[in-house]
């Protein structure tokens, strides 16, 4: 192809698209290569690949996105902060293990271990769906060279009785209940907060978990628990007779919101589906609405963590600003820690506990919390002795 571009051009190849050579050499290895590809189905033309990765996230990847309102935004907090300032420009077959060590080497100035992890799951799944949308060979982020740092070591460890004592005492006596809730019936924050009084059933002695309160861009909106799963919870009646006490204290108040996602829908099936739901929620903030997580845990936790002992107070850092000591192990998560241990102490049934903490694999439930089973190992050596004492 005198006087025409490149002199040399591979075209008829089912199914792959012509291309341009300046080396006869050059084409036939392409030729031959993609023609044996084609056959396996294996081909991928490198020009795909050439999309950059903001590109190929906000037209191909990010409209394929679906699930749990607050789960996608997180994602959204990912991709927006840590993969497109960084490797947004690249092109996606320009991003490999080398490219995948200085990003892990900056992400680690600013984020620990654990959101690395999270982090670096996220563009693996991206980079999955662009090999799987035939633009990569292959998924650098499962390479063997590099990978994300490895899980924090360490275990949970519960609270002694004493520390959720002296914090519930600590507390304002409108949330003093969430304490019993939290510690008696083990439920996460969004639940305890989601529960009304007409979830509990005093003659059966259960709790009826069917919602949760959860925030999503900033604004509160009613959905189904974790894993969107209801369950039933057992009943302490210390824990039945603390509600009804509180009930009378504070009588419960109905509150309206939409369900599952606050944002205006743009579709008669989301229209029906997030349509506002009124629940008379038994915990209401002072100004009897839903409670919003991040006030209740920056205004009313942490200063009954510190007036209880438990953490210390405002510290203040180098920018001038006042904040509050570390303190990830000591939030509201901490009393449904103290609840597992307890139930496990008491010789309850990891599959009983998994049912109730609302996990629907006791053995994750077994690997996370087999620690507080009583006298690990007592049993095993009590048989050698009988062996060979």
């Amino acid at each position: 192809m005198y006087g025409k571009c490149t002199r040399y051009r591979v075209k008829a190849i089912p199914g792959v698209r012509d291309r341009s050579f300046d080396v006869l050499n050059d084409a036939k290895t392409w030729l031959a290569t993609a023609q044996t590809d084609v056959r396996r189905q294996e081909f991928i033309d490198p020009r795909d690949g050439d999309l950059s990765v903001k590109d190929y996230i906000s037209v191909h990847w990010w409209p394929s996105q679906s699930g749990d309102p607050s789960t996608i935004e997180r994602i959204e907090q990912r991709v927006r902060r840590h993969i497109l300032p960084h490797l947004g420009a690249l092109p996606l077959n320009a991003v490999g293990t080398d490219v995948l060590r200085s990003w892990k080497k900056r992400l680690e100035q600013d984020l620990g271990p654990t959101s690395i992890r999270l982090v670096w799951a996220t563009l693996s799944s991206v980079l999955q769906a662009a090999v799987e949308d035939r633009r990569l060979a292959r998924n650098p982020c499962r390479a063997k060279t590099v990978r994300p740092p490895a899980a924090a070591p360490g275990r949970l460890e519960a609270w002694p009785q004493e520390h959720v004592l002296t914090v519930r005492a600590a507390l304002p006596d409108r949330y003093r209940i969430l304490v019993e809730i939290g510690a008696g019936l083990g439920l996460r924050q969004g639940e305890a907060f989601g529960l009304g009084l007409d979830d509990f059933d005093f003659d059966e002695g259960v709790v009826h978990i069917r919602r949760q309160i959860k925030m999503v861009r900033a604004s509160l909106c009613f959905a189904l628990p974790k894993g969107r799963k209801v369950r039933d919870v057992a009943l302490p009646s210390s824990v039945g007779e603390a509600a009804r006490q509180y009930a009378t204290a504070f009588p419960s108040v109905p509150v309206t919101m939409a369900w599952d996602d606050p944002r205006p829908p743009e579709t008669p099936v989301e229209a029906k589906h997030r349509r506002p739901r009124t629940y008379n929620l038994l915990v209401t903030g002072r100004e009897r609405k839903a409670i919003n997580r991040n006030y209740f845990n920056s205004y009313i936790w942490k200063p009954a963590l510190t007036k209880a002992g438990v953490i210390g107070g405002l510290e203040q850092r180098a920018d001038g600003q006042r904040v509050w000591e570390p303190s990830r192990e000591h939030g509201f998560h901490a009393l449904r820690h103290f609840y597992a241990s307890e139930q496990l102490e008491a010789g309850e049934s990891v599959v009983s506990l998994a049912q109730w903490l609302g996990h629907t694999d006791p053995g994750f439930t077994l690997r996370k919390y087999a620690h507080f089973l009583p006298r690990a190992g007592a049993r095993g050596t009590a048989a050698i002795d009988a062996l060979f004492g």
